[in-house]
């Protein structure tokens, strides 16, 4: 499905990311964990086009996306919600969701009802100011605002980041109903390992720009994954 093959990412001179190869399967989960500054950002940016890749090929659904913006990644099955979550603080939950939609050819007037289903705050609060709801539901909306381009693969940066630990929970669960519901792959950047036990079907770990480690949920060995997350 997603297969990223030896990108290398940097600015000017200098390489952040060193010729990572990825795959995410149709339907996977797969957690990239790793401390601040090790390439989860870059990386990520650079597969959603964001960024430029000095070399290497990004293909989604064996449709090659390398040299391609991000708008047309999007449009081939890509979404992202970055570090910060980036809504639209002057528009409604209810705007924000629509102007997504728009964003992506499907000109619409009805939130679908899924997004209700999935995330029953945003409905309560559909004429709420985005800048007026607090981080967890910003999260929320802004994942909702990912969904309705209906992706086949959802890439997530440090979700949790602000996030208290009672929303982390049901974000997990949240958002693997979905991606069965809906059929797609998620593609996550964490440092907190309990959400991506909850969420991910396998691991990566990255280091100075480098996957150092790679294993299957059902055999994590949760300290050696720890070990890397430590300062």
């Amino acid at each position: 499905m997603l297969n990223v093959n030896q990108l290398q990412v940097g600015y000017g001179e200098s390489n952040v990311v060193h010729q990572v190869s990825l795959q995410v399967g149709a339907g996977e989960a797969v957690a990239l964990m790793g401390r601040n500054g090790m390439g989860k950002t870059t990386l990520l940016k650079a597969i959603i086009g964001m960024l430029p890749a000095k070399q290497g090929s990004i293909s989604l659904d064996g449709k090659q996306l390398a040299g391609q913006p991000s708008y047309q990644r999007v449009r081939s099955g890509m979404a992202f919600v970055p570090q910060g979550r980036m809504i639209f603080p002057q528009l409604t939950v209810e705007e924000n969701i629509l102007v997504a939609m728009d964003r992506s050819n499907r000109s619409t007037t009805k939130v679908p009802d899924y997004v209700h289903a999935a995330f029953p705050v945003l409905a309560e609060m559909r004429d709420r100011k985005g800048g007026n709801l607090s981080g967890g539901q910003q999260q929320m909306l802004a994942i909702a605002r990912a969904l309705v381009t209906n992706p086949r693969v959802l890439i997530l940066d440090e979700p949790t980041e602000g996030i208290q630990p009672s929303i982390i929970k049901d974000m997990a669960r949240i958002l693997n109903v979905l991606r069965r519901e809906r059929n797609f792959a998620i593609l996550v950047s964490e440092q907190v390992l309990s959400f991506a036990l909850d969420l991910a079907d396998r691991f990566l770990v990255i280091d100075r720009g480098r996957i150092v480690h790679e294993e299957e949920r059902a055999t994590l060995d949760q300290s050696k994954v720890s070990a890397f997350l430590t300062v």
